[in-house]
């Protein structure tokens, strides 16, 4: 174990702690039972073997290990920001882990080397979230160095690591999304010498990898950033103990440049996602497979399987496809079955491929054989049309055709198994336009045409963009008033316990209290929560307390629990998705729910899932997935686990946050057919399957409007399309802003009647201890926010501290 690993925070300090609030004893390093292990368990599953040439993994023990790379020792368990910041109780790098393996051995005088050099050049800090930086320099060895190893032993791993994080994206330089010279050279001569040569890459975010191709490089493990037990996960990996079947989340490309979205990514003021729905394995299956190094869904394992007696069932919408996995080879391993629809190209034109499911098997010895079902619903595969190419605007429509079946290990590899037919245009769901491009934004976005050899050709045409009115809409939906009661000593417990309703309880609270409901308690750090939280809402004032409203505190996530005491460093959520194991998954995050029961955490700002749009995203590492389904998938049972522990999860961040550059004014201009398949469409999966008791909204604006503003996103789709009733919170300090529809509401008031309950931590300013007054005036303003609006965010918020133990305490 090594506390020099990068990752572990430094949260809080010795000047909070002293406030006395917690004292640090030893039992602030106790983390439930099992949780370590899962942890480890977790990151080992989702590690993706990329290349094994000559079966040099896993490795035997025959011979010592030559460990090259500083990372070895500062290795990266995480990446920058509120997702990752934790101060674990202790920490694996790789060399330790190494060590610790009875069946291993590592060349001693190459690791003593490397310890003593990089305690000679510790780690620089820099001022950014975390203070390590993206990459490290490298120890030097010369030619004669690597020889002199080389002739004590056949066998090297090379270690090369990367981070990136909040407000820090990857950038087109060496050091970060390119290796260094150094790291080439390292690499080049490693391989040159030694007759066996392991990479092992360890960061949360894809980066060149094209460098993988050089032959002399036998095998690379894409490590991810594993938390805690990084190094004890990556060596389970190597050496068999758990078989190699980690599976990619993103599609891996040869350049940056084959990626549709690297000249629209990283600008200032706005970015224009003209590849639509075309994001990811999308476009590269529907327009340039051969630009694709490693695709979506591929890893490699230590056995061959065989899927076989593949069978496609269809009773009405349902769809079932079943199969039988066998265990082909000499290892043990786990095989992901993948299935992928491709649907006509109709009028819409549609992805080549889509991902409607997958079925991870248990370990297989060599020789066993398992059924493995998976069930999908043709709505599940409509396409949504924006323009009225289908003659219904507004609606998911199934177009008439073939939709064929396809499964396999990885989207290139899934193969045609059967199909569905579909005998005329059908609409599945007609909703309302919601979001749209407003015309003096309008763009051009990629279509697919017809094109030859069975591969479709980018076109592009203009985004239909806005025609709706939306002050209407607003008007029409309103809610009317509760009757004022004034207090006749009803208390929250009361309507826990089934004695009360919760508007009985509502309409006894006076203005003030209504507005102290819709906002946090003016700072990070309250003296309602534990040191290090993030923040407090509900009984921020004592009028409420005495009405038995408890402070909720809410601590970042979703790597662990954000406070000044030792708390566990979990997997990043790439890693996490990687394993293709939402069980795995949802068993994790019930564990850190008993731990955030015990150190005092009541909503933890958790699970971060925004789509990897593009690879240079400083917080891809917290999120799952460039494609919805697994993004959703893998968040409700981060719900689930959570919740199942009697706390709430927050989901974030809604919707389209795909960049840090400027995100607090950046605005995605995006489709509404892109905003509905694909950005919405993961946190449509996670809310509708794990009913999460709080949402977080994004920095930047969508189409024009901040997402704190968003009536449409947030009142039409979230709450009247997907039911939702939980409590919807800002991201960390809002931009002021005044309604274009209604004059009279600034600011807060603007945010409570799109139904963005609370702002948090609710300060306009980071060093301000009150909010700007602008709710309140607005109440009795011509055309200001309404006492039923009031009333109705202090039910949405009510309902989430209901859901918590402290309710009923």
């Amino acid at each position: 174990m090594n506390e020099r690993s990068a990752g572990i925070g430094q949260v809080g300090g010795e000047d909070q702690l002293a406030q006395g609030r917690v004292q640090l004893r030893s039992k602030d390093t106790w983390i439930p039972d099992g949780l370590g292990e899962v942890s480890r368990r977790a990151a080992a599953e989702g590690v993706v073997l990329l290349k094994n040439e000559h079966d040099v993994l896993p490795l035997s023990g025959s011979a010592p290990i030559a460990v090259f790379g500083r990372v070895q020792v500062d290795y990266f368990t995480v990446g920058y920001g509120s997702g990752g910041d934790v101060r674990p109780p202790y920490s694996w790098n790789l060399l330790d882990a190494l060590r610790a393996d009875p069946a291993l051995e590592v060349d001693a005088a190459l690791a003593e080397r490397y310890e003593t050099w990089c305690a000679a050049h510790p780690v620089e800090a820099e001022p950014e979230w975390g203070t390590w930086p993206r990459s490290h320099p490298e120890m030097p060895l010369s030619e004669a160095d690597i020889a002199e190893v080389a002739a004590r032993t056949p066998l090297a791993l090379v270690v090369v690591g990367r981070a990136a994080g909040e407000a820090r994206e990857q950038a087109l330089e060496d050091g970060s999304f390119f290796l260094t010279d150094d790291e080439r050279t390292l690499l080049a001569r490693v391989g040159a010498a030694f007759e066996r040569t392991v990479v092992v890459v360890d960061t949360g975010n894809v980066i060149d990898l094209a460098w993988t191709r050089d032959e002399a490089l036998d095998a690379v493990v894409l490590a991810w950033q594993g938390g805690m037990e990084s190094g004890r996960a990556v060596v389970d990996v190597l050496t068999g103990a758990v078989p190699a079947g980690g599976r990619l989340t993103a599609t891996v490309a040869h350049r940056y440049e084959d990626y549709p979205t690297h000249e629209h990514f990283g600008a200032a003021d706005h970015n224009e996602y003209v590849e639509d729905v075309y994001v990811g394995y999308r476009w590269f299956e529907t327009f340039a497979p051969d630009a694709v190094l490693y695709p979506f869904g591929f890893g490699l394992s230590y056995t061959t399987f065989d899927v076989r007696d593949v069978v496609v069932g269809r009773d009405g919408d349902t769809v079932t496809v079943t199969a039988q996995v066998a265990n082909a080879g000499t290892h043990d391993g786990t095989e992901v079955v993948q299935v992928y629809v491709r649907a006509p190209h109709g009028l819409l034109g549609r992805p080549a491929r889509h991902l409607v499911g997958f079925a991870k098997t248990a370990v297989l010895r060599p020789g066993d054989v398992t059924s493995v079902e998976v069930v999908f619903d043709l709505a599940d595969v409509a396409g949504y049309d924006d323009a009225g190419v289908t003659g219904h605007r507004s609606s998911f429509v199934l177009e008439a055709g073939t939709y064929e079946v396809l499964v396999g290990a990885d989207v290139r590899a899934a193969r045609p198994v059967g199909g569905v037919d579909v005998e005329e245009l059908r609409v599945v769901r007609t909703l309302s336009e919601v979001a749209a491009p407003r015309p003096e934004h309008a763009f051009e976005r990629v279509v697919a045409r017809p094109g030859e050899h069975g591969l479709a050709e980018p076109g592009v045409e203009k985004v239909p963009t806005a025609t709706v009115a939306r002050r209407e809409r607003v008007l029409a939906g309103l809610p009317a008033a509760l009757e004022r009661t004034g207090d006749v000593g009803i208390v929250l417990g009361d309507v826990a316990a089934g004695r009360a309703t919760l508007e009985a309880f509502v309409a006894q609270l006076d203005d003030d209290e209504l507005e102290a409901l819709t906002r946090g308690d003016f700072t990070m750090d309250s003296p309602l929560g534990e040191p290090g939280n993030a923040g407090a809402l509900g009984g921020t004032v004592a009028s409420l307390r005495d009405k038995g409203v408890p402070a909720l505190t809410t601590t970042d996530g979703p790597a662990g629990i954000r406070l000044a005491v030792h708390t566990a460093l979990l997997p990043c959520g790439t890693a996490l998705a990687s394993t293709w194991n939402p069980g795995l998954v949802r068993e994790l995050n019930a564990l850190l729910g008993a731990e955030m029961a015990a150190k005092g955490s009541d909503v933890l700002l958790a699970p971060g899932m925004n789509i990897q749009r593009d690879p240079l995203c400083g917080r891809n590492f917290e999120y799952f997935s460039e494609d919805p389904l697994v993004t959703g998938l893998m968040a409700a049972a981060t719900v689930d686990g959570i919740q199942g522990a009697g706390l709430a999860a927050c989901p974030k961040h809604f919707a389209a946050n795909n960049q840090e550059t400027n995100r607090e004014h950046n605005d995605s201009r995006v489709s509404e057919r892109a905003l509905r398949e694909i950005y919405l469409r993961g946190f449509e999966i996670c809310v509708t399957r794990s009913a999460p008791r709080t949402i977080m909204t994004s920095y930047n604006k969508v189409n024009g409007v901040w997402a704190h503003y968003h009536h449409d996103l947030v009142t039409t789709v979230l709450r009247e399309e997907w039911g939702y009733t939980g409590a919807v919170m800002t991201d960390w300090w809002m931009r002021p802003a005044t309604d274009p529809d209604f004059p009279a509401l600034t600011n807060d008031a603007y945010r409570v009647r799109a139904q963005v309950d609370v702002h948090m931590p609710g300060a306009w300013h980071r060093d301000d201890r009150h909010g700007d007054g602008s709710l309140l005036a607005s109440l009795h303003a011509d055309d200001g926010i309404t006492l039923g609006e009031l009333q109705r965010t202090a039910r949405n918020v009510l309902r989430l501290v209901l859901s918590s133990p402290r309710a009923s305490a």
